[in-house]
């Protein structure tokens, strides 16, 4: 009862208690948990308890439906120079003071605001490291901009709410100098992306509309803001999905329409000229005109992986030279390729490609192909295959 450091860990769910543990951790920085349901009434004894604890806050979350919410931010107007870590889980979008610790989260180095409406007012982050928005209201880009110019050290965001469509200053650029990741939830946050430069290093998740859908939605709008990321080496689709990865960074895309065929299109706007492994899991491949269109700039492409793929033969008709009417040669120093599949193929189409390849410079050195135990493949088959690859390798996998 003497130690103040075993009583600064405390929620609040009678006066009682709360008083009891404010007295006994003394002048203590103190953790504190608000939570409340339905039973909010306005002259709740908390509430007039709080205040008194405001100036030795060290960490603060609110848990509580939304007229709590807005109750409890009323009382907290007072500074708190010590606040490290502030969490407010809303009901319905309540709406979040703009004088809370009377504008002044100067001290904060974790914000994490769940379903609480804001227009982000703070304009002294120093601090801030991570920041978690989700909400369903509509935040400017401007605003945003505002709020990041105000947090240089950010070093994590995550955010999942909507940006407004107005666009912000014409040419405004903000540096997120210090970011390591930041992930993006919602549409269209290329508008956001237009104004942000992107450091080395940072892994950004982003979702993004299909081709179909307004410019804004797509990367072509923003992509070079994503220049220091640029030098993708490797590239995974997975039911849509597109992670790029590189020496500087990694950028996972996740289209708002499912499926590959979408997503091949997208890569469009996006310099794969340096791209030297790419895998395709669980896809639908589109046909080998797009598909060839997809691969062309992939001059240094070397592995190719394709996993259960719908539709393999398209992709496979797109590495053949004569499939096409120009006769190019699709990925020239493609190297390996891997094909990991569920059911029986023609494996003849994949004899034609590498033997047409091989006629045009462009050998392979190594197909290995993963099939389901029990499916079988004649002998012949395999003997034809060797006869234009370097090392073939037949392996089965139980599912």
């Amino acid at each position: 009862m003497s130690r103040p450091s075993l009583w600064t860990d405390f929620d609040c769910v009678s006066p009682d208690k709360t008083r009891v543990y404010l007295e006994r951790s003394k002048s203590s920085p103190i953790d504190l948990w608000l939570y409340r349901g339905d039973d909010l009434y306005t002259r709740d004894p908390v509430l007039q308890v709080i205040p008194h604890a405001i100036g030795r806050l060290k960490s603060l979350r609110i848990d509580a439906t939304t007229e709590y919410v807005e109750a409890i931010s009323a009382h907290l107007s007072h500074p708190t120079p010590l606040l490290e870590k502030l969490s407010i889980f809303g009901g319905y979008n309540p709406v979040l003071t703009p004088t809370l610790f009377n504008g002044d989260l100067s001290s904060l180095r974790r914000l994490h605001l769940e379903y609480v409406r804001t227009e982000l007012p703070w304009r002294n982050m120093v601090n801030l490291t991570s920041f978690v928005l989700v909400h369903t209201a509509s935040i400017s880009v401007g605003q945003f901009l505002d709020f990041f110019e105000s947090a240089p050290h950010l070093r994590e965001i995550h955010l999942q709410s909507d940006t407004s469509t107005s666009r912000a200053q014409h040419g405004r650029l903000v540096s997120l100098a210090c970011l390591k990741m930041m992930h993006t939830g919602g549409c269209p946050y290329s508008l956001l992306f237009e104004h942000l430069l992107i450091p080395v290093g940072a892994r950004l998740t982003m979702r993004m509309g299909p081709p179909s859908h307004s410019v804004e939605a797509v990367p072509p709008k923003f992509i070079d803001n994503l220049r220091n990321l640029s030098d993708f080496t490797s590239i995974r689709m997975d039911h849509g999905r597109m992670e790029f990865s590189g020496p500087n960074g990694e950028v996972v895309m996740v289209p708002q329409v499912y499926g590959t065929c979408l997503v091949f299109e997208s890569l469009a706007p996006i310099d794969t000229s340096k791209t030297e492994r790419l895998e395709i899991k669980c896809g639908e491949a589109p046909t080998s005109g797009p598909l060839s269109r997809a691969l062309i700039p992939m001059n240094k492409l070397r592995t190719l992986i394709l996993t259960r793929c719908k539709n393999l033969h398209n992709l496979i008709h797109a590495l053949h030279p004569n499939m096409s009417s120009s006769e190019v040669v699709v990925c020239p120093r493609l190297e390996e390729l891997v094909i990991d599949h569920w059911e029986t193929f023609a494996i003849e189409n994949i004899v034609g490609m590498a033997a047409a390849r091989a006629s045009k410079g462009a050998e392979l050195k190594t197909v290995r192909i993963i099939i389901l135990l029990g499916a079988v493949y004649p002998q012949l088959d395999t003997s034809e295959l060797e006869k234009h690859v370097s090392h073939v390798e037949f392996r089965h996998t139980r599912r």
